[in-house]
């Protein structure tokens, strides 16, 4: 019978899981348990994976610990692609201490992977850097070394290092092709797709037109005045003045700044920053009260000048203005920028990544599905939220290496 077992886990590697199923489907012990639970999650059926991994992980004996790691671990895995990130981290920090104990390298390495990767979803480059950079560059399987280049990719993409960012989708790329498997290599060219989509629109003498990460890259060292949208920021070069808490004035900004090099009228300025659908007086002070603030945060960088008609931007040491914007104005669009990996975020999920109130996330995905652009299934706390339609699961991995080694 253990011939069995270790045919079903030589089948889950190669990305099989109905093979594992065939030949594991009716046995209740602990190494089958295990392997079911692995095939159910590439199957897609989560609850059920994580159900026959924690009775897995209670079968296994005292003496097999490094089997229950294992189970530790794909249930991690199962947490990450549920975006379950209030997952204890310290159970997989447990597992895989015990796994590198037992010299089972492969699959510490992959416990490392997995936190690497929820560490960049909460927004926490640098532990995810350190993180890899504890693991090592110890031989890996082709399907580990497909995940640590995704986590390499994803750090070189926020922080604007393109090129970084295209070598290891490429080395990524080579990897999968090698573990030959499918799902791997589906993940691959998704993410890959980052690179080949517009990131941005530059917004400049009155015209727009989208930009690349690798465009978008290239304004960090551009000597034009940037408006930046994304982070409510004035910059150019090494300069910045931030209005992240000022969002007025951050609109007086960009509004001033779109228009460049031409004026605008106050009424425009009072209707864009201030929502207001009929001007008075009132509003009229209003204006020129945050103009001189805004002109007080922005010395460094340029002046505001008034004009017959309203105000001008008059940028310093520079002949460019640019205003670099989504690529799609969306009141909520952080949350739906998120959401654009496919996968089923829960709203507890998303305020941990956004670093939001769960009460704002939970309104934002409400307006969100009033206009059809999410939708959720699940009720009570399995309710989980993502852009239709709705995708497979994206990762073949759950442990490169068979349980039956255990």
């Amino acid at each position: 019978m253990e011939s069995l077992i270790t045919a079903a886990a030589r089948a889950l590697e190669a990305g099989d899981p109905l093979g594992a199923l065939n030949r594991v489907a009716l046995r209740n012990d602990a190494p089958s348990l295990a392997l079911r639970g692995i095939a159910m999650a590439q199957l897609g059926d989560l609850a059920k994976a994580k159900t026959l991994l924690r009775s897995a992980a209670r079968a296994f004996g005292p003496r097999e610990a490094v089997a229950r790691a294992r189970c530790v671990v794909a249930e991690a895995e199962i947490a990450l692609v549920s975006r379950d990130l209030s997952w204890p981290a310290k159970t997989l920090a447990g597992a895989r201490a015990s796994l590198a104990s037992h010299g089972d390298l492969a699959n510490a390495a992959h416990a490392g992977h997995i936190e690497a990767r929820r560490l960049l979803l909460l927004g926490r480059i640098d532990e995810a850097e350190r993180t890899l950079a504890e693991i090592g560059a110890s031989p890996l399987p082709p399907a580990s070394l497909v995940v640590r280049d995704l986590v390499v990719a994803g750090i070189a993409i926020r922080r604007l290092k393109t090129r970084d960012a295209r070598a290891a989708l490429d080395r990524a790329g080579k990897a999968a092709l090698q573990a030959g498997i499918p799902a791997l290599v589906a993940e691959v060219d998704s993410a890959s797709l980052i690179l080949n989509t517009p990131a941005a629109r530059l917004i400049a003498r009155g015209s727009e037109h989208p930009l690349l990460l690798g465009e978008v890259e290239r304004l960090a060292t551009s000597t034009a005045l940037v408006v930046d949208t994304f982070h409510h920021v004035v910059r150019r070069q090494g300069t910045a003045v931030s209005l992240g808490t000022r969002p007025v004035l951050f609109a007086l900004a960009r509004l001033l700044a779109q228009a460049w090099p031409a004026d605008v009228s106050r009424e425009a300025l009072i209707s864009g920053a201030f929502q207001a659908k009929h001007v008075d007086e009132s509003h009229r002070a209003r204006l020129r009260v945050e103009i001189g603030r805004l002109r007080t945060q922005l010395k460094p960088l340029a002046g505001i000048s008034a004009t017959r008609q309203g105000f001008e931007l008059v940028p310093k040491k520079t002949r460019d203005v640019i205003v670099l914007a989504r690529p799609v104005e969306e009141k909520h669009a952080a949350v739906l920028a998120i959401l654009a990996d496919g996968e089923p975020w829960s709203s507890s999920a998303l305020a941990l990544a956004l670093r939001m109130s769960a009460r704002s996330v939970q309104r934002a995905l409400e307006e969100l599905a009033r206009s059809n652009k999410v939708q959720s299934f699940g009720h009570g706390r399995a309710r989980r939220w993502m852009t239709p339609p709705v995708p497979g699961f994206p990762t073949g991995l759950l442990l490169p290496s068979p349980l039956a080694k255990a």
